[in-house]
């Protein structure tokens, strides 16, 4: 026998060998697909399906936008809306409106695997019209910052969620261990823009203020966000009033607030630009919230 008759049954077992190989990749890689693909039911109860985690995503609401970079996923965002700021590389993404008032055609343009967005955008079903997959995502308490991550977490393929949501938890828990027992039933007015609009027990900032052992003079009842009337505030006469900057000019010429405890003593945390966005994301900076939270209360609350 020579060597070309030798080689006709080699090259035939090869063949197969070859086929088998193939064969096996082809349905590992099928499989690996599957794994990969979701379906995430959203805040609106829609179920979307996501072939593979998603490469190109657009959000318009700050708070997901931290916590996709929280979720080591920053690389992935396309686009962005014009309050997302942290971390400092998504200020060189494009912008594309707020989440109010996004700029359709621009989203469209980045052409993105998914958009994440609030309840109160206007434009969802506009999106899914034009064929986008579209994802409602609202975290409003600290129940729903968990959720929000754990969604993500399945959106984005990885397992880094409930790392992240135990660290936001330690974070908090930390802050509230740091004040001492004097600072606690302290009576907190929380304002999260001149409305005025309060942060109610029921919302992440109230259920922080809880875990920090002072009083919110806001109860849950009202609603996360409630709208109010002045003098409500004014008849609570809280200890201690907690606002952003750009929230609080004239607070203490609004009709009575002159009589209030806390604006006679001067006990007014007046939060700038940056530490006021830390404080109002439901997102991975909670943790920073509630030091800033503390520190306030250190600082000001009576003794």
């Amino acid at each position: 026998m020579n060597d070309m008759t030798a080689r006709g049954p080699w090259r035939a077992r090869m063949g197969t060998a070859l086929a088998m190989t193939l064969a096996a990749i082809a349905l590992w890689a099928a499989g690996a697909a599957a794994a990969q693909a979701t379906d995430i039911t959203d805040e609106r109860g829609v179920a979307v399906h996501l072939a593979q985690p998603p490469q190109r995503i657009v959000t318009l609401l700050p708070s997901l936008t931290e916590s996709v970079c929280a979720l080591d996923a920053c690389a992935r965002l396309v686009g962005v809306d014009r309050y997302s700021n942290w971390p400092a590389s998504v200020r060189a993404l494009p912008q594309v409106g707020g989440g109010l008032d996004p700029n359709v055609e621009a989203i469209v343009a980045l052409k993105p695997d998914v958009v994440l967005l609030a309840r109160s955008s206007r434009v969802t079903q506009r999106l899914e019209a034009l064929g986008m997959k579209v994802l409602v995502l609202e975290p409003k308490n600290q129940v729903d910052v968990k959720r929000v991550l754990d969604k993500l977490g399945q959106v984005l393929g990885t397992d880094d969620a409930q790392r992240v949501w135990r660290a936001i938890d330690a974070s908090v828990s930390a802050a509230a261990q740091s004040l001492p027992p004097g600072l606690r039933n302290t009576r907190v007015y929380f304002e999260v823009n001149n409305g005025p609009y309060a942060a109610g027990e029921g919302s992440f900032m109230g259920e922080t203020l809880t875990r920090l052992g002072v009083k919110n003079i806001v109860p849950a009842a009202l609603g996360p966000f409630p709208k109010l009337n002045p003098e409500y505030v004014v008849r609570a006469n809280p200890d201690l009033i907690m606002v952003g900057e750009r929230s609080a000019a004239g607070l203490e010429q609004r009709p009575g607030w002159a009589g209030i405890r806390a604006v006679r003593e001067g006990r007014i945390c007046r939060f700038g630009a940056a530490d006021a966005d830390v404080l109002v994301r439901p997102g991975p900076r909670m943790g920073e919230a509630a030091r800033l939270m503390a520190q306030c209360l250190a600082d000001k609350a009576p003794r």
